[in-house]
């Protein structure tokens, strides 16, 4: 009842600002950026006064446990506006993403008339750049139109996109290799429908063979089985709730060294800059040797398939089933020992309870923990900066009044919908 009376004192009315919304008026956000950056400004503000003891009703004052319910539904609240303008801000992104990735195609291309062109002074202009020139305006065409079909969802990007809406290291590294592979067999084809002597168009149909590109095959086969591997392997350990997975707001370049927490991990790093040292060597053979595949060595095709193995391996080794370790009476400074009673705080001890790229408030937010039948929202309880609950390791919730005395069982649901063990305790009268 103090919750309801302090949320009506705050809101009076209607309890909805003329302005909340996305009208066009000059005191609102113009746009899905300024729309999501107003938001995050101002739930950092709430959040950061309600730290410091401000904004406090009168009516829940009085009360530790009403006063943080109030915060934490008010916190919700906000962080949900957050989240809602953070997903249109996303879609709103993707859909202009088309025409740069199009713009970059096309930068490319010129980039690669104009090393031609100088390349050529005193050498002279030959068939191979006039092929090699031909094949970059297909494949910018190509990934023009592919652009196009997929604006909605990232224009050329849309294929290594994951669903998590993140980046994906081994589609974008198998994406380079295809694409690299698919240019150099369009060089071969440009030479070879210009070639007008038996020798010549005989040298180029040997420079598709086999034993010339066999180390750029081998690596491509690779790549792109690591690529459908991968998304099996991640689709099954969520299934299993060995992984837990959450959906981020739009990709980001950064997507590809890192994991969905935004850390750098050794696994997708090594994965890329191996890979990008091998296309960018691949792409000098193709460049020196213009009449067949790229032949790359063997010795840097072992490296790289010692680079997919530690990739795949991470792959496997990452995430782990949230667990509770031990649930003990939260005491505050002055209270005597006692047992736990229903209206008590419980502690929530364990690993996994905040899943990567979880650590947003309307995530946070999602949590729940199961005191025998009755589920319990873990509270926001915030610090100058964040949140001293819930976290990765330590829970803190309130055993309701619902819960009957005797032995009931504790389990957390965390954000991506994982179920940890369940913990039994004893809750007395």
């Amino acid at each position: 009842m103090a919750v309801q009376e302090a949320r009506q004192g705050a809101n009076p009315g209607t309890g909805t600002a003329p302005h909340d919304g996305g009208c066009t008026c000059g005191d609102c956000p113009h746009g899905a950026r300024e729309g999501h950056r107003r938001a995050v400004a101002a739930f950092l503000l709430k959040r950061d006064e309600f730290a410091a003891g401000q904004g406090l009703p009168a009516a829940v004052a009085h009360s530790a446990s009403a006063s943080r319910q109030w915060v934490s539904e008010e916190l919700t609240q906000s962080a949900n506006l957050v989240a809602e303008r953070g997903r249109v801000e996303g879609e709103a992104w993707l859909s202009r993403l088309w025409l740069r990735t199009a713009l970059t195609v096309w930068t490319a291309v010129v980039l690669l008339l104009l090393v031609q062109a100088l390349t050529a002074i005193g050498a002279g202009w030959t068939s191979a750049r006039t092929a090699g020139l031909l094949a970059a305006l297909v494949v910018a065409g190509a990934l023009t139109a592919a652009s196009w079909f997929h604006r909605a969802r990232g224009g050329a990007l849309a294929p290594v996109v994951g669903e998590d809406n993140r980046l994906s290291t081994s589609r974008a590294v198998a994406a380079a290799w295809v694409l690299l592979v698919a240019y150099a067999v369009l060089v071969l084809v440009g030479r070879l429908a210009a070639a007008s002597g038996h020798t010549e168009r005989d040298t180029l149909i040997a420079g598709l063979g086999l034993a010339r590109g066999a180390g750029a095959v081998t690596v491509l086969a690779v790549v792109c089985g690591i690529a459908v591997l991968v998304r099996r392997v991640v689709g099954l350990r969520v299934l299993g709730q060995r992984l837990q997975k959450v959906r981020a707001h739009r990709p980001k370049a950064a997507d590809l060294l890192t994991d969905d927490s935004g850390r750098g991990t050794f696994a997708d790093i090594q994965y890329v800059v191996i890979n990008a040292v091998a296309l960018v060597f691949a792409a000098v053979r193709l460049a020196r040797r213009p009449d067949q595949l790229p032949d790359l060595p063997w010795g840097l095709a072992v490296v790289v398939l010692v680079s997919a193995a530690t990739y795949l391996a991470g792959k496997y080794a990452e995430g782990g089933r949230p667990v509770i370790l031990s649930v003990v009476r939260s005491r505050e400074a002055g209270d005597l020992d006692a047992p736990i009673r229903t209206g008590d705080d419980i502690e929530i001890r364990g690993a996994g309870f905040v899943p990567p790229g979880a650590q947003t408030a309307d995530r946070l937010s999602r949590m729940v923990v199961r005191i025998g039948p009755v589920h319990v929202h873990v509270p926001l309880v915030p610090v100058t900066g964040g949140f001293d609950n819930p976290t990765d390791a330590v829970l803190t919730v309130p055993v309701p009044a619902d819960v009957e005395p005797g032995r009931v069982e504790v389990q957390v649901v965390t954000a991506a919908g994982v179920e940890t063990n369940r913990y039994a305790i004893d809750v007395t009268e």
